[in-house]
């Protein structure tokens, strides 16, 4: 990284270019926020047109700043820009915010225009956050560059967004709930400074804890994958993507290529990379307040402590989806939980202590709750009632958890009434919560953390020694002019690369089919060629269970009679002879080329209903053995691998070798948009696995 993005940050002197004495312009706002937050270092108004800003003095141009600058924050029309950079780079400035619209958002002329404005910024070698931006925040130098109302408090959540609008409101939002932030920054366009330097960069901010984002789109997917991975090994990242309806990519010759939309790959390259990825925005701000505020669980028993049984049963249905369960109070802790409680209360969990649970009976309950051995989480809830002070409950649950190790997350149903005990609980590191729901949420997302943290930071495996490479790079350079290749060329591009493939071959003529069938021996499949039909069985271009010479000549003939019949355009250039094959359990792999991410691996339950039931999991290329296990056993096929009701258990060590010698021909030749293997059949352990059917789909754009 060329410069230290610190100075976005805690600069020693901001100039602000286009400041405006006008109080209704958004660069008289940016100044008045740099101004009134206590940034002490030197701040400098550019503007031809005024003599000061706010008691400043002003200065017509950076050149006749008398100081060095650090940052500069430009609030000018986009068709000066360019050459406000250039005089920012002839006077040193290291750093950059462009506030300015008027880039690649609004066109072409836009993107070249925003293109200029990078070459340049390279050329001296500074770094910009921008263009069509917000700005930055930081809640410990004091610095705000944004013309966003108002600030949150200080605390320890980084926040990076690819939305200045969205900065805006969760600024608005969090106010007054006393949840602490280091530090906020609109990246906007993000032609130069991304996503992943600012996450690159928080993992060293000592006052970021946690790092929360909001995005859209990550240009540099492997980059990404490869630094969030080191990231999430530190410090926590919880992002929300955006766009989970867009279409994706438009491939729809395969099966993979239907399902594996943009999407999936956002959502494999987070599992893969360690990050938390959130479905809204109360989500992400919830998952990153607990982990900001509290110790990881280190198992998945929670007590819920309560004066109502409705939402300790909402509570309860929420951590039960996602992966928690209700603790086992021992009969020492029921004991002394009846010698304090209402004769009517609930001792086992949830512990339901009644409507009329005084404060006091919150705490002495938490202080017996949190001596149980056989609790990992505590959850207390309060509905407020009407003799009851929310703010009082709060107290004693602070004063009976203080220093213990068992992480307490606190559900105090209601707005106005609990306001007080919100902010006490956040000001001692106690997350609170509106919605009963939102527990097993914040549970599952600080679960999912635990265990990325404990597991190894698996390597991919290297790529193994190919020799028949060129083989493959023969066989599409013979078919470069093509968009698809059936079975007849895929089986030879995966035959190269050591896939085990069904017996078989090509026949053009009866004659040659009945020969091919005579030396195989047995019943045999006969599948029509044509490189004008892609899905063979939905247009009855398969035959099954021929057997002989003889045989095999007619139904060679009755298929392409029929299939000329009912598709006379159709190229025909004879079929394909194989084997049946033994029965086993039937899978998909299949990659498709993501343009973010690259090789993107798809495994699922097999056949022709793999686009009905979409039982499938996905990897970024390249992944380890482990990934591809665990890919495996996020699916129903990979239950019946394991052995579903006394079945045998499945080969999986030769279908993991399967999925990495997929992965591995994309990743050796990006001309490769699309392959799929399905059916994969797979026998018991030892036996192997053996593909019946295959394809592969050239070029960038399908």
């Amino acid at each position: 990284m060329p410069n230290d993005l610190s100075l976005f940050f805690n600069p020693r002197s901001v100039a602000i270019i286009g400041a405006s004495s006008n109080p209704n312009k958004l660069s008289f706002g940016i100044f008045r926020n740099l101004t009134q937050y206590g940034y002490e270092g030197q701040v400098y108004p550019i503007n031809p047109n005024a003599g000061e800003i706010l008691g400043l003095p002003c200065y017509p141009r950076i050149e006749d700043v008398p100081g060095s600058v650090d940052l500069a924050v430009l609030a000018v029309s986009a068709r000066l820009t360019p050459d406000i950079i250039r005089a920012c780079g002839e006077k040193g400035v290291k750093a950059i915010v462009v506030i300015s619209g008027g880039f690649r958002e609004v066109g072409e002329e836009g993107a070249e225009l925003e293109q200029r404005c990078l070459e340049l910024v390279k050329s001296y070698g500074m770094r910009m956050i921008g263009p069509n931006c917000v700005g930055t925040m930081d809640l410990y130098s004091g610095l705000n560059t944004t013309f966003i109302h108002g600030i949150p408090d200080r605390g320890h959540i980084g926040f990076l967004s690819q939305s200045g609008a969205i900065c805006g409101g969760i600024v608005d939002y969090v106010r007054g709930k006393r949840v602490g932030f280091s530090c906020f920054a609109s990246l906007g366009n993000e032609a130069d400074v991304t996503e992943t330097d600012l996450i690159e960069y928080l993992v060293e901010d000592p006052n970021t804890h946690v790092i929360a984002a909001y995005v859209e789109a990550i240009r540099d997917g492997r980059r990404f994958i490869d630094v969030a991975r080191e990231v999430c090994k530190v410090k926590p990242v919880v992002i929300l993507k955006a766009g989970k309806n867009s279409a994706g990519a438009r491939a729809v010759s395969s099966h993979t290529g239907s399902i594996a939309g943009s999407m999936a790959a956002y959502h494999a390259a987070f599992k893969q990379s360690g990050v938390i990825e959130v479905e809204s925005v109360s989500e992400l701000f919830d998952v990153a307040v607990a982990l900001d505020y509290q110790p990881l669980p280190a198992g998945k028993r929670v007590v819920l402590l309560t004066n109502s049984g409705g939402p300790a049963a909402l509570a309860s249905d929420s951590i039960a989806e996602y992966g928690h369960q209700l603790a086992n109070l021992n009969e020492e802790t029921q004991q002394r939980l009846r010698g304090l409680l209402n004769p009517s209360a609930q001792v086992t969990n949830p512990v339901d202590m009644l409507g009329g649970a005084e404060p006091t009976d919150y705490g002495e309950a938490l202080k017996i709750i949190l001596q149980d051995q056989n609790v990992d989480v505590v959850v207390p809830i309060l509905v407020p009632q009407a003799l009851i002070k929310p703010e009082m409950v709060a107290r004693e649950l602070h004063h009976a958890w203080k220093g213990s190790p068992i992480p307490m997350m606190c559900c105090f149903m209601g707005d106005q009434s609990v306001k007080e005990a919100r902010n006490f609980l956040h000001e001692h590191g106690i997350p609170i919560y509106t919605f009963p729901e939102s527990i097993g949420k914040v549970l599952g997302a600080m679960s999912r953390y635990h265990s990325w943290k404990v597991r190894p930071l698996s390597r991919s495996q290297e790529p193994p020694l190919i020799t028949q490479k060129q083989e493959v790079r023969s066989i599409l350079d013979a078919h470069s002019g093509e968009s698809a290749l059936g079975e007849r060329v895929a089986r030879e591009i995966l035959q190269a690369y050591g896939c085990p493939i069904v017996e078989g071959g090509f026949a053009s003529s009866p004659e040659q089919a009945g020969t091919l069938a005579a030396s195989l021996g047995g019943k045999v499949v006969l599948k029509i060629v044509s490189p004008d039909l892609f899905h063979k069985s939905e247009v009855g271009g398969i035959q099954l269970g021929i057997e002989g010479k003889s045989e095999t000549e007619t139904a060679y003939r009755d298929l392409v009679s029929r299939i000329q019949q009912n598709h006379p355009k159709t190229r025909i250039e004879g079929v394909l002879v194989e084997k049946m094959a033994p029965g086993g359990v039937e899978v998909v792999i299949g990659i498709r080329r993501d343009p973010n991410f690259g090789p993107l691996l798809m495994f699922g339950l097999g056949g022709i209903y793999v686009e009905l039931f979409k039982d499938v999991a996905f990897r970024i290329a390249p992944f380890c053995d482990e990934e591809a296990l665990e890919m495996i056993y996020e699916t129903k096929a990979g239950q019946l691998l394991e052995g579903f009701r006394g079945q045998p258990r499945g080969d999986l060590e030769a279908v993991v070798a399967c999925m990495q010698k997929l992965s591995q021909i994309a990743l050796d030749f990006e001309e490769i948009s699309e392959i799929e293997i399905n059916p994969l059949v797979v026998y018991p352990e030892g036996q192997g696995v053996l593909v019946l059917d295959c394809r592969v789909v050239l070029g960038d754009d399908r």
